[in-house]
């Protein structure tokens, strides 16, 4: 995400919103009333400051996170600094100059440096260039599970074994058994783009979202792999290699999830952005406008991202389309029919 001083006044007022309680309309918000990829409340005074050259708020910010073992929160942290720094890293270049052992400043240098060598086609060769970066935040905090992640995609974009892979997700998973981001980088290997297939990627999800809390993001990995199967099935034009019980059941258990936080929560909001679109891709038009109520005004770019040049427009399209199609829906309150799998 670019951020630009507007976006950055944008952040703050989102910010300044959330104190009076998200989620408080009957429906969802008007369309320009809604933000992409609004980051929680603790991240906007490091962003800002940031802009301005100073590290010192970033720095405090994932100190706290890495001494009090918010594994996840870090994560999140972790992404939205790296944004930024894509195209402004002055900031970085100073706190690493002031203190370049730090494990904070080295997971950001670290994180930085996938991302760039992701960008490029030439991404393999650059990823193995940066090996020694991800190393360094790995032995920085041996008990940080984040570090790993990082690892773990990079294994990917730089075709590790599976051996390779599994020795990697065995140090993850020793740390954090449940990180949700870690988990996700292993869904992503096992992917069918990738070094799988979407029966693989169903048999992990499935069995992650069987040893994880019922509060858990790990819940929503089975959505994620209905996602993946939806989006190639649809581009490829293929039949159904995976039945259709089986997508229906992670859509469901992601409803299970997004149930159990308050409407407007920043925390479930790429789970149910990513639910919104799959329940609209099967045709469950009334359940998706629920997810799309609650989220609020927290729109994310993933999914959206992915199957749309304009992310926010994308959102706004899909949930237009379930506005329509429950209106156009039989009067029965049950769950509407969908015998196939359908692009929204």
């Amino acid at each position: 995400m670019v951020c630009t001083m507007a976006s950055l006044r944008a952040l703050l007022s989102s910010a300044r919103a959330s104190r009076y309680g998200p989620g408080l309309s009957a429906g969802p918000p008007a369309d320009d009333a809604v933000l992409l990829d609004a980051p929680d409340e603790r991240l906007p005074p490091a962003l800002v400051a940031a802009a301005l050259g100073e590290f010192g708020p970033a720095a405090e910010l994932m100190a706290t996170t890495r001494e009090a073992a918010e594994w996840e929160t870090r994560d999140r942290c972790l992404s939205r600094l790296v944004a930024f720094a894509r195209n402004r890293d002055g900031w970085l270049t100073e706190w690493l100059a002031t203190a370049p052992r730090d494990p904070d400043a080295l997971l950001v240098k670290a994180e930085l440096a996938v991302h760039r060598a992701w960008e490029s086609p030439a991404h393999a060769e650059l990823l193995r260039e940066v090996a020694p970066l991800i190393a360094a935040a790995t032995e920085a905090d041996p008990r940080d599970p984040v570090p790993w992640r990082l690892a773990l995609d990079h294994a990917r974009g730089t075709h590790a074994t599976h051996t390779v892979f599994e020795a990697l997700w065995e140090q993850a998973v020793r740390r954090s058994p449940h990180h949700y981001g870690c988990h996700v980088a292993a869904l992503r290997y096992l992917s069918a783009a990738w070094y799988g297939s979407h029966r693989e990627c169903f048999d992990f999800a499935e069995r992650a979202a069987e040893d994880a809390a019922a509060d858990s993001l790990v819940q929503a990995l089975p959505v994620r792999a209905a996602f993946a199967l939806l989006c190639d099935e649809e581009a490829a034009g293929r039949a159904t290699s995976v039945r259709e019980d089986r997508i229906d059941a992670a859509a469901d258990l992601a409803i299970r999830l997004s149930a159990r936080f308050p409407a407007g929560d920043p925390w479930p909001a790429e789970v149910r952005n990513l639910l919104a679109h799959v329940l609209v891709a099967r045709g469950r038009a009334e359940e998706a406008l629920e997810q799309f109520r609650l989220i609020g005004g927290h729109v994310t770019s993933f999914p959206w991202a992915y199957v749309s040049e304009d992310a926010l427009g994308g959102f706004l399209d899909a949930r237009a389309d379930a506005r329509l199609r429950a209106a156009a829906a039989t009067p029965s309150r049950g769950r509407p029919e969908h015998g196939g799998l359908r692009g929204h």
